[in-house]
C-alpha cells in the first residue's frame, strides 16, 4: 500500500472526467473532482501520491474496507464460473446471498427480493405496501434521505428532494424525534419520544387512517445527521402501524450490516418492521445491490398473485457473490463486533473529548461507527455553524474546516453544519487515532468562526 506518484496518469483521468462524466447533485462547472489512483482497507489515494483516511467509506458503503482479498477473490470466481444469468431462474450465489441475509433480518423477514441499490428497494418496499394495503398515502420524516429515484426522492426529507417534488406523489412529512433541536419544545427524550409519537398519530388522523399505506423512517437517519431515536419511540411507531393497519417500513441502507455495531440498526431497538430496505454494506458497495427483506404477512399478498415488479439485474452473480463473501468475512473476522467494541471503548470517548477542546462542536452522537458532530456557532444559541443547505460563501465555515481537515490527510463526511465519523466498520484503533487527530486540527479552524 505504497502510493507511486504519476501526475500525468492523473491529469489524463481528470480530463477524460472533465469531459465526459456528468456528476451527481453538482454544479458540473463548480467542480474539481479528486482523481484517484487506488484504495486499499481505510485508505485512498491520488495520483501525486497524497494518501487519505477515508472517515467516510465511500458514502458509508465500504464496510469491509476497500480491495478486501477475500471479497475481491469472490468475485474473480464467480465472474469465472458465471458472470450474470437473468433474475428468473434459481442461482447459487443468489440464493446464498438471499439465505445468508435472511439469517440476519429481524424477525420474520425470510423473503430477499433483490435491486440494485438503495434507492430502487425504497420504490419496490413502497410499491409492496400499496398493494398490499390498497391505500395510497406513504408518511416519511424530514430530515431523512431514501434516494435519488422519483419515488425515493419525494420520500426524502431534505433539500435535495425540492427540485423533483412535484407535491403529487402522496408523501406526507412529519417530524421525528431529535432532543438537541427539538420541534417539540421538549426538555428530556422521554418528552421527546412522547410528544413525536403524539405528532405522528396526530397525523395521521388528520390525513385519514385508512388512506395511509406505510411509514417509512431511517431507523437512525444517516445523512441527515445519525441521529439516533430515542428509548421507545420505534417501538412507539411499531404499535402506531398495528393500530391502524398501516405498513412498516425501515430503511437500513446506511444503517444495516455492522454500521452500529450490530447486522441491522433495528437490533438495538427491539423492533421488526414489516419492510426493510438495505444496500450499501451489504457487500461493501463493491458491486451495485440493494434488496428489501420481506415479512411473512406481505409475502403472501404475492404468493397467488404477481407481483408487478423487477429489474433486469435483480440478483446479479457478481453482486451476489460479494455480498456472500463480505457477510462471511464480517462474521469470521469479527467485524460487527469490532464496529460496537471501538464505538464504545475509543470513538464515542475521543469524540466526547474532542468536544471538551473545541467550542464549535455543539453535541456528539453516533453508535458503533456511525457518529456525527454537529457545528455550531455558539454552544448557548445551538445556531449551526453555517445556515441551513447553506452554499457558496454562506459555507465558508464548513469549508474551511473540510480543507484543513484534507491537509492533515483525512477524507471527512461533510453535510450542511456536520460532519460524521464513519470509517469502515473493520478500521483498527491505531486508524482512528490518527483520524482523530486530523479531525482535532480541523476543529481548531471551525473554531474561528465560533462566536463568544
Amino acid at each position: 500500500m505504497t502510493p507511486q506518484p504519476n501526475p500525468q496518469a492523473g491529469a489524463a483521468v481528470k480530463a477524460a472526467d472533465r469531459a465526459h462524466v456528468f456528476h451527481s447533485w453538482s454544479a458540473q462547472d463548480l467542480i474539481d473532482p479528486l482523481a484517484v489512483a487506488g484504495a486499499e482497507g481505510s485508505y485512498f489515494w491520488d495520483y501525486d501520491g497524497r494518501r487519505y483516511l477515508d472517515f467516510t467509506s465511500g458514502l458509508v458503503f465500504t464496510n469491509v474496507g476497500y480491495q478486501h482479498p477475500k471479497v475481491v477473490a469472490a468475485i474473480q470466481e464467480q465472474a469465472a464460473r458465471m458472470t450474470t444469468f437473468a433474475p428468473a431462474f434459481a442461482v447459487e450465489a443468489r440464493s446464498e446471498a438471499a439465505r445468508l441475509i435472511a439469517e440476519r433480518t429481524p424477525g420474520d423477514l425470510d423473503k430477499i427480493f433483490f435491486t440494485n441499490g438503495g434507492a430502487d428497494a425504497i420504490e419496490h418496499a413502497v410499491r409492496m405496501a400499496r398493494l398490499h394495503t390498497g391505500r395510497p398515502k406513504v408518511l416519511s420524516a424530514y430530515r431523512s434521505y431514501h434516494g435519488g429515484t422519483q419515488q425515493a426522492i419525494n420520500i426524502t426529507g431534505d433539500p435535495r428532494r425540492w427540485a423533483s417534488d412535484g407535491a403529487a406523489a402522496g408523501v406526507v412529512h412529519f417530524w421525528a424525534p431529535f432532543l438537541y433541536r427539538s420541534r417539540f419544545y421538549a426538555e428530556t427524550e422521554e418528552q421527546e419520544t412522547a410528544r413525536a409519537l403524539e405528532h405522528l398519530e396526530t397525523t395521521i388522523a388528520f390525513e385519514g387512517p385508512g388512506t395511509v399505506a406505510a411509514i417509512v423512517l431511517e431507523t437512525i437517519p444517516g445523512t441527515a445527521g445519525i441521529m439516533v431515536p430515542p428509548a421507545g419511540y420505534l417501538a412507539g411507531v411499531r404499535e402506531i402501524c398495528d393500530k391502524y393497519g398501516i405498513v412498516f417500513v425501515l430503511d437500513e441502507v446506511m444503517a444495516g450490516f455492522g454500521r452500529t455495531g450490530e447486522w441491522f440498526a433495528a437490533d438495538l431497538f427491539g423492533v421488526v418492521p414489516d419492510l426493510m430496505t438495505f444496500a450499501k454494506g451489504v457487500n461493501s458497495g463493491y458491486v451495485p445491490l440493494g434488496g428489501v427483506a420481506i415479512s411473512e404477512k406481505i409475502a403472501e399478498t404475492f404468493g397467488k398473485r404477481p407481483y408487478p415488479g423487477g429489474l433486469t439485474y435483480s440478483g446479479h452473480p457478481l453482486a451476489c457473490a460479494a455480498a456472500v463473501a463480505t457477510i462471511n468475512v464480517m462474521a469470521e473476522e469479527g467485524v460487527v463486533e469490532n464496529a460496537k467494541r471501538l464505538g464504545a471503548e475509543v470513538v464515542g470517548p475521543a469524540l466526547a473529548a474532542l468536544a471538551e477542546r473545541h467550542p464549535s462542536v455543539g453535541e456528539v452522537r453516533g453508535v458503533g461507527m456511525f457518529w456525527a458532530l454537529d457545528l455550531v456557532r455558539s454552544r448557548e444559541t445551538r445556531e449551526p455553524l453555517v445556515p441551513y443547505n447553506a452554499a457558496g460563501e454562506a459555507n465558508a465555515a464548513m469549508a474551511a474546516f473540510g480543507a484543513e481537515a484534507k491537509k492533515q490527510g483525512l477524507w471527512p463526511f461533510v453535510n450542511m453544519n456536520r460532519t460524521h465519523v464513519v470509517p469502515p466498520c473493520n478500521v483498527s484503533e491505531a486508524e482512528l487515532k490518527e483520524g482523530f487527530a486530523a479531525l482535532d486540527a480541523a476543529l481548531s479552524v471551525a473554531d474561528e468562526f465560533t462566536v463568544a
